[in-house]
């Protein structure tokens, strides 16, 4: 359940949410508090704690009220000296606060409204230690000053200025080390942060722990550096001074939110764990969520609050707490469809647009509004909206929020249907769900803590929440909800409501065009406070924006790509495979029963093993670089190309290399073997491509078709692709009846696709639908083949692209280049979705779409794994750059080529 971690729940009594917002708790005494009746004396034993704008008395019997003192009510506190004999033992002082009123909570200890007494009335209190009443009494007259100024900037700065004196007498204690070995880093102020409370301290951060110690002797904080998973960087109250860590992997609720007092010494921490778990902590960005999301490794729910996360929406910062959509837009049947588009709600528009009379009126107050204009006048997400769904678990916040009292019972969260139905048609009501109502726990859902939360109108009281007529149970509506959020519909249609709260929608010109307009001062970088040099101007813009609310951080500027319907296969082994050179074919002959049936499955089980990869052998037969690898159907005869301006023939069988042939003195830049398996097209440098007709052995034709090299080529359906370094691609249509007849003369010119730079690698998606570019200025276009169109162009890497590819699906994009960067481009949107920088230049790779082998400048070979951006696998292979690379289609056998001059012969061992 969100920030309510049961394991932290405490049972005593006293809590900080019995503060006011932004109020602190500085210390505490045992006491006593003295009351009189007629001639008898009565002594209540308990905790005298001083906050800043309030005395608070926690009784030790339960049965008696936490009586809270606001400083400001208050008419006169003093010292007061008990008169004896002066030869008996000397009378305890006592403290004696003379109030307006002052607030009874938890009266026999039920969790419900605060009592207020009002009238002039004297509370009398002895400290356990009388030697310190003096002092504590100087304290209350210095926070009764602050309290009673009349500019609430005052009031904040002189409290502020207490704190400040507070903490720097105050240092971290070292005796609460686990181990006298530790060795501490760093010390510095902080506010632990939790749900509508902030608590100052200390955190120290040794070699082996984060600790935290409160200003108020609350019990010490410990965190284990090796169990932290996850640290964020937060804006609290729309600064960067947040830090928030977690030890789970997937927990919505992190173990500690600290709050620091400038953003260096936040980020000096922040980087110091970051550093020391370097083998722990895996950088996720939200491209790299988007694509395990895409492709089916994460679900609608766990995308959405790595999202949250990501915007800096907390479960500890309520008016920045995770957004959820409502799904669901039938509330009223006894059975739900969730095969019927109209179950569903919208997800293409914000709440305040899903009723179109209603935004009629909006926009109509919007057109005629002054500088700044907003369509909505109240957020879909705020501390109010949060705390009016999680009320029956989080009473004491809703107490906090609202002082002291619940609100309306009409205005509760009652029913399911109506809190939707006044979504639709309330004039300020847009707010949206949150986690909860997707998760497992449905203690928010029912009134388990028997709270008396009033009664209606209509004489019923507020107790369980309402369910639609399709849910028998809480259990059975969140089950519904959330099978509804993995549904079919939603999957097809979250990337919508993404682009409104996340997205490119959220900002601009594209969210009037979504009528998604919200006020101002809602917006990160919406107004920068600290210029306001009025204080209680500034603190009365800063508190109203907490309150109303903050729209999430943007994460992305483009169109957010749709979900990949996922596919889900049960892998098993398959028995191990023989690993001779003969076994190097592009296409299995049909007898060979290993490979009759190339599944989903046995490639992903190819994949899987792809880090078994062994060398078989290596052969030394150009004089120069590899540029370009080919292979005969059968696998009987490896081809490549070299800068040595030779194309040469292997024989797998005899284990040779047979053939050798010079077109030119120029390099040849690549090769390509034609689906007749008896034609090889060779790329050069001296802008020419050459045919090879391997019955015959010689150079069959040759074609002439460019003012610059030509570095690469593709094929299919009879159409032959050559991109240069002359800025263009040309399309050459094939027109011969003879398929064995691949020559200059059958081929006639199609298209011609421009670019800006010159092109250096090209790809073909399998459908040969889509064309791919990767230029020497970092731009990757992508055409549309039957139109000549031009789909997306990015230019996504600082330096030439060395090799571009699409994945099986078509969906996506993978470029290397000279940058050393590793991009995937998202094919529909045009968005570069994951990037990460490698170690060294990557030149060649295949892929499946979310593993990468790539060959290195260094020699090696890689593998990735996309969905993390990390390398799992590192296998030493040439002693040079690795240019040329080959994978058949069983995925079980690579070849690669290098600028050692070599080619190895690799199998993937299962």
């Amino acid at each position: 359940m969100a920030f309510l971690k049961t394991k932290e729940r405490s049972k005593e009594r006293f809590s900080l949410l019995l503060l006011d917002l932004e109020e602190f708790y500085f210390e505490q005494h045992t006491a006593q508090q003295v009351t009189s009746s007629s001639s008898k004396e009565r002594k209540i034993r308990g905790s005298f704690k001083v906050c800043s704008k309030s005395v608070i008395f926690d009784p030790e019997d339960i049965a008696e009220p936490i009586l809270k003192i606001p400083l400001r009510d208050c008419k006169k506190i003093e010292v007061v000296e008990k008169k004896g004999n002066p030869f008996n033992e000397t009378k305890p002082s006592s403290i004696s606060i003379l109030c307006g009123q002052v607030y009874y909570i938890k009266e026999s200890n039920v969790i419900a409204p605060y009592r207020i007494e009002r009238g002039e009335k004297r509370l009398t209190f002895q400290l356990e230690v009388w030697s310190k009443t003096e002092d504590v009494v100087q304290t209350l007259l210095q926070l009764h000053r602050a309290s009673c100024l009349e500019k609430l900037g005052d009031q904040t700065a002189m409290i502020a200025a207490n704190l400040q004196s507070r903490l720097a007498r105050s240092s971290f204690d070292k005796n609460s080390f686990q181990s006298v070995a530790e060795k501490p880093h760093m010390e510095c102020e902080v506010e632990m942060v939790t749900p509508l409370v902030s608590n100052p301290g200390h955190v120290c951060i040794t070699d082996e722990n984060l600790y935290f110690q409160p200003l108020n002797g609350y019990p010490v904080i410990q965190i284990k550096l090796h169990r932290i998973r996850r640290i964020y960087k937060r804006r609290h109250g729309l600064r960067p001074l947040g830090l928030e860590v977690f030890c789970t992997e997937n927990d919505s609720c992190s173990d500690v939110y600290l709050k620091f007092y400038n953003t260096a010494d936040r980020d000096e921490i922040y980087y110091y764990i970051a550093t020391f778990l370097e083998n722990h902590v895996t950088e996720h960005t939200a491209e790299s969520y988007m694509m395990q999301w895409q492709r089916g490794h994460l679900s609608n729910y766990q995308y959405l609050l790595h999202l949250n996360n990501l915007a800096d929406r907390s479960c500890n910062d309520l008016s920045q707490y995770p957004i959820f959509p409502w799904v669901i837009a039938d509330y009223t049947s006894t059975q739900l469809d969730l095969t019927n588009a109209a179950t569903f709600r919208d997800l293409s528009k914000p709440v305040g647009a899903l009723n179109k009379d209603r935004l009629e009126r909006l926009l109509t107050r919007y057109r005629g509004m002054p500088e700044p204009c907003f369509m909505y006048g109240s957020h879909y997400s705020s501390p109010g909206y949060v705390l009016f769904y999680l009320v029956r678990v989080a009473p004491e916040h809703m107490l906090c929020l609202q002082n002291g009292r619940y609100d309306h019972a009409d205005r509760m969260f009652n029913s399911i249907a109506e809190t939707w139905k006044n979504c639709l048609e309330g004039a300020t009501d847009f707010k949206e769900l949150i986690p909860e109502f997707y998760g497992s726990d449905s203690a928010f859902l029912e009134n388990k803590l028997s709270i008396d939360l009033g009664r209606r109108q209509n004489g019923s009281s507020v107790c369980d929440v309402v369910f639609p007529p399709w849910a028998s149970d809480a259990s059975d509506f969140l089950q519904k909800n959330k099978i509804a959020l993995e549904s079919q519909y939603v999957s097809e249609h979250l990337h919508e409501w993404i682009d409104l709260v996340f997205g490119f929608k959220q900002r601009g010109s594209e969210a009037v065009a979504a009528h998604n307009v919200f006020h101002p001062l809602t917006y990160e970088g919406g107004i920068d406070c600290d210029s306001i040099e009025d204080p209680d101007q500034r603190i009365a813009m800063l508190t109203q924006i907490l309150e109303f609310g903050q729209t999430p951080k943007q994460l992305f500027t483009t169109p957010h790509p749709q979900r990949i319907t996922p596919r889900f296969h049960n892998i098993t082994r398959s028995p191990s495979i023989n690993t001779t050179l003969s076994e190097f074919s592009s296409a299995s002959p049909s007898e060979d029963s290993s490979f009759e049936d190339l599944t989903e499955e046995s490639k992903k089980l190819a994949w899987a093993n792809m880090g078994n990869l062994k060398a078989l052998s290596s052969h030394k037969i150009h004089k120069e670089v590899i540029t370009g690898i080919a292979v005969t159907r059968d696998g009987g005869s490896i081809f490549s190309t070299s800068q040595d301006s030779t194309l040469k023939m292997f024989s797998t069988e005899l284990k040779e290399f047979q053939r050798s042939m010079s077109f030119s003195n120029m390099a040849l830049s690549s090769c390509l073997m034609l689906p007749d398996d008896k034609t090889v097209l060779c790329s050069s440098w001296d802008n020419n491509v050459y045919f090879y007709s391997i019955p015959y052995g010689r150079r069959q034709d040759t074609l002439m078709g460019h003012d610059d090299a030509v570095s690469e080529m593709c094929w299919h359906d009879n159409r032959l692709y050559t991109a240069s370094w002359d800025s263009t691609v040309k399309v050459w249509q094939h027109a011969s009846d003879d398929a064995s007849s691949h020559t200059r003369s059958q081929l006639q010119l199609l298209a011609e696709y421009e670019h800006d730079a010159g092109v250096n690698t090209i790809g073909l998606n399998p459908a040969g639908t889509l064309l791919v570019t990767g230029c020497k200025d970092g731009t990757a276009t992508i055409w549309d083949t039957s139109s000549y169109g031009l789909l997306q162009q990015v230019h996504c890497h600082s330096g030439t692209i060395h090799h571009i590819a699409f994945s099986p699906d078509s969906r996506h994009v993978l470029s290397v280049a000279a940058d050393s960067c590793l991009k995937v481009i998202d094919v529909q949107t045009g968005m570069v979705i994951s990037s990460v920088k490698a170690e060294e230049e990557q030149r060649c790779f295949c892929w499946d779409g979310s593993t990468v082998l790539s060959g290195g400048q260094s020699g090696n070979l890689l593998l990735w794994d996309l969905l993390s951006n990390t390398v799992t696998k590192r296998i030493p292979g040439h002693s040079g750059a690795v240019t040329a690379m080959w994978m058949n289609e069983q995925r079980t056998t690579v070849i690669t080529g290098g600028e050692d001059k070599q080619i190895i012969f690799w199998k993937s061992q299962c």
